[in-house]
């Protein structure tokens, strides 16, 4: 076992899929999704949700977990990953967390405090999703009239830091003047965060592409059936890449092959804002697939790095 959290993170179809099973089959590990998405039971086509062929046997965790009429926060997520984390360390194995949410992936490296009443965190997890969906300068320019010390001193791009100084705001009416206060590691376990990359070109190629397969799986179907248990575009999980676009075709805004072209476009975008994201980590250890000539020699390096 190593002694260790596995965390492994990168743009949507990067690969994050294969190399986390291989490694947790390298490491005699188990799974821990870090997939905002996959979580939600029927969720299963546009979520790109491994099957039980693609898991080979390795236990996978916060998948098809969670009711999609359920409202999941952030802080459910830290409390039952924490537990699973917990859970397969005392059984002497490797716990390896995977996947693309950002809050989720916070909420596992940092101490962070979810005690405070709950408007506090549901205003800092609406912006937290605001930037996810919109962009760090987004949220960004929300500082610009109410706190122009602030939006000039803070980088666009430091989003924990224009979260704390919008929320201060939001809740104390005055401005933050001391950024002292910035989050600390957990102590709850050691951790190896490691990024995953490609070529922008080449990922981009790749997130067309899975649209395409998901079309032919059947996810206009999936959407539908979705509809008809009753869930609509209030609904938390309804409001995610792959889900969000169709149900505007259902219900004849445009045609298939918009839709098809939205979710493509929406799904790279979403990619570019992950990488901005994972790129603020000063500890995270990137691995560049177009840097190697094989695949076996990317796990090789990666393992070596989890032993070191």
């Amino acid at each position: 076992m190593i002694n260790k959290v596995v965390i492994l993170v990168g743009p949507t179809a990067v690969g994050k899929t294969d190399i986390s099973i291989d490694i947790a089959k390298e490491l005699d590990g188990e799974i821990v999704s870090c997939d905002s998405m996959q979580i939600y039971k029927h969720f299963d086509i546009g979520s790109a949700k491994p099957t039980k062929e693609e898991m080979q046997g390795v236990p996978h965790y916060l998948i098809d977990e969670i009711d999609p009429f359920v409202n999941f926060s952030v802080s459910d997520y830290q409390k039952k990953a924490k537990n699973y984390i917990k859970d397969i360390f005392s059984r002497g194995k490797t716990p390896i967390v995977t996947g693309g949410t950002g809050l989720y992936v916070n909420a596992l490296m940092y101490d962070m405090d979810f005690s405070k009443s709950a408007s506090d965190i549901e205003y800092r997890e609406s912006l937290e999703k605001i930037a996810e969906e919109h962009g760090n300068r987004h949220v960004h320019e929300m500082l610009k009239d109410i706190d122009p010390k602030s939006y000039k001193k803070i980088h666009f791009n430091n989003l924990r830091k224009v979260i704390r100084a919008l929320e201060v705001f939001h809740v104390t009416g005055q401005t933050i003047d001391d950024f002292s206060s910035d989050l600390t590691k957990t102590k709850d376990y050691e951790y190896v965060l490691i990024g995953l990359t490609r070529n922008r070109k080449r990922l981009y190629v790749r997130i067309n592409k899975r649209v395409d397969i998901m079309m032919e799986a059947g996810l206009i179907e999936e959407v539908k059936n979705l509809k008809e248990m009753g869930l609509n575009e209030s609904n938390t999980s309804m409001q995610g890449i792959g889900y969000k676009e169709v149900v505007p075709y259902l219900n004849g805004m445009y045609d298939k092959e918009a839709m098809a072209s939205l979710i493509k476009q929406n799904s790279r975008r979403y990619a570019k804002r992950q990488m901005t994201w994972f790129r603020r980590y000063d500890d995270i250890h990137w691995f560049d697939y177009d840097n190697y000539d094989t695949y076996e020699e990317m796990k090789k390096a990666i393992i070596q790095l989890i032993h070191s």
